[in-house]
């Protein structure tokens, strides 16, 4: 049985810009803030600390940050989905604007993590390209525009309010993110309370003065969303 995610939520990633012990001790401020607000974090980690990841942390939903669609066997340097579930991965990433695949791919990858349960968290370009990609049902879908990506910039809230819509038409049943750009608390509440199930950032927080105060004030804002959305 895939894990269950509880909304609004909120992901995050190291990307390459911290490594070793360093995604540890990111790991672990993101665990003590899902602790503290009660949140649910995505945690994309890299391959090779998957599992240090999973086994030091307990309120994180561990992904990895893609996987191919093959089966055990032949395939040196190939990611192998039951290795990732293996080491504590729990879900997957899939066509990253980083790591951009094929229509064909995409749905492979998703029908491949589906028989194995785990998460799958579909990244599209544009409005059209998420539409599409909403055909193949995956569980998350993140709508950012490849050049906000790391930009600073974020999509304006119509933008969101559109995408949502697009998405929830073909298959209500999609968890719909936005994280390109962002770089406050305050865009995170925003998106959510926009309608965005979810918000994410990973350079955003990264590359700020102060990551862990940063990353416990945008799950904090994810918090403040959820308790005001509640009184509506």
């Amino acid at each position: 049985m895939k894990q269950k995610i509880r909304l609004p939520f909120f992901e995050t990633s190291v990307k390459n810009y911290i490594y070793g012990d360093a995604v540890l001790e990111y790991a672990k401020c993101a665990d003590a803030a899902a602790r503290e607000y009660d949140i649910d974090i995505l945690f994309v980690a890299p391959y090779a600390d998957i599992r240090r990841v999973s086994e030091n942390t307990t309120h994180l939903i561990v992904l990895a940050p893609y996987m191919d669609a093959i089966y055990p066997g032949r395939g040196m340097a190939d990611v192998l989905p039951e290795s990732l579930k293996a080491a504590g991965a729990q879900g997957v990433v899939i066509n990253h604007s980083e790591r951009p695949m094929s229509l064909s791919a995409i749905r492979k990858t998703i029908e491949r993590a589906d028989e194995l349960d785990l998460l799958t968290f579909v990244c599209a370009d544009t409005i059209s390209e998420a539409q599409a990609l909403a055909h193949f049902h995956p569980d998350i879908l993140n709508p950012e525009p490849t050049e906000l990506i790391g930009s600073g910039q974020v999509s304006d809230i119509a933008y969101v309010k559109e995408v949502v819509r697009a998405v929830k038409a073909i298959d209500p049943s999609i968890y719909v993110e936005q994280a390109a750009g962002i770089t406050t608390a305050q865009q995170v509440y925003d998106f959510i309370m926009a309608g965005s199930e979810a918000a994410g950032a990973a350079s955003g927080i990264l590359r700020s003065a102060d990551p862990f105060a940063l990353l416990n004030e945008m799950v904090r804002y994810v918090r403040k969303a959820k308790d005001d959305m509640s009184k509506k």
